[in-house]
């Protein structure tokens, strides 16, 4: 039973995380960012978090560093990628310049029992100057499952590309000219090539769908995705902590 000594903890420890994260620009693998992390864990109020579907369902707002592979060195220490580090190399201009403004992951139960979606929403700008700044979206799609009682297994499934909502058509338009057939291919060499066509035939993809002309909306499915873990380190009502294969953690907020 928590008493109000341990919530009374838990909050400033709480506290004590957001203001690191802060400080380090969501770097978790900042001492500071891993100790506060560390110290949260230990409180953790939640026993077998995996299992918790009450708790795990919600919008989940990323407010660590988003940690992908690829990060491009940016004057601004802003979070810059190419466009296939973000889309498993399923859309053209691969090499298009992107910075990452926002991270939410939808959880919500599936018709599958015990199953939920883990998809992973970001919202992006162009920021290449060879092309307009639009706005965007990535979605890689995903599901998860409790494999005990606090650790997920996830499997992606596929992904989709789409202009920020609400976009007026003079933007659509040119939507439609960065990221539709007539796309421009970038100009990647051929081992880059080769290591593409490798990891879309490992795992089961296709070529990514016709652009839809009136959303804007692309799409691709994986076949053959291969099934990655993460431990949940804290859950609760407000934060989620979790621990990837490779080491990588990552704090998310509901979002109310």
């Amino acid at each position: 039973m928590q008493t109000h000594n341990d919530i009374i903890q838990r909050e400033q420890a709480k506290i004590a995380l957001k203001t690191a994260l802060t400080a380090h620009n969501g770097k978790t693998t900042q001492d500071a960012v891993a100790d506060a992390i560390a110290k949260l864990a230990v409180l953790n109020p939640t026993p077998d978090p995996a299992q918790n579907r009450v708790l795990l369902e919600g919008n989940w707002l990323l407010i660590s560093a988003p940690n992908f592979p690829g990060k491009l060195s940016d004057e601004a220490n802003r979070y810059v990628y190419t466009l296939d580090r973000l889309t498993f190399n399923q859309f053209e201009p691969v090499n298009l310049r992107v910075v990452i403004e926002g991270v939410v992951q939808p959880v919500w139960g599936t018709d599958k029992e015990k199953e939920y979606t883990y998809d992973i929403v970001i919202e992006f700008k162009i920021i290449d100057p060879k092309f307009p700044k639009l706005k965007g979206i990535v979605k890689n799609l995903a599901v998860c499952s409790p494999v005990g009682e606090d650790t997920l297994q996830v499997k992606f499934t596929g992904g989709e590309l789409t202009p920020l909502a609400a976009q007026d058509p003079e933007q659509i338009k040119q939507w439609l000219d960065v990221f539709g057939s007539n796309a421009t291919t970038s100009q990647v060499v051929l081992l880059d090539r080769l290591k593409f066509w490798l990891l879309q035939k490992l795992l089961g993809m296709g070529q990514a769908s016709v652009i839809d002309p009136r959303s804007g909306t692309r799409t691709f499915a994986i076949k053959k995705s291969p099934k990655g873990r993460l431990q949940l380190l804290y859950l609760d009502e407000e934060l989620r902590i979790t621990k990837e294969n490779r080491g990588t953690v990552l704090v998310c907020q509901r979002k109310v």
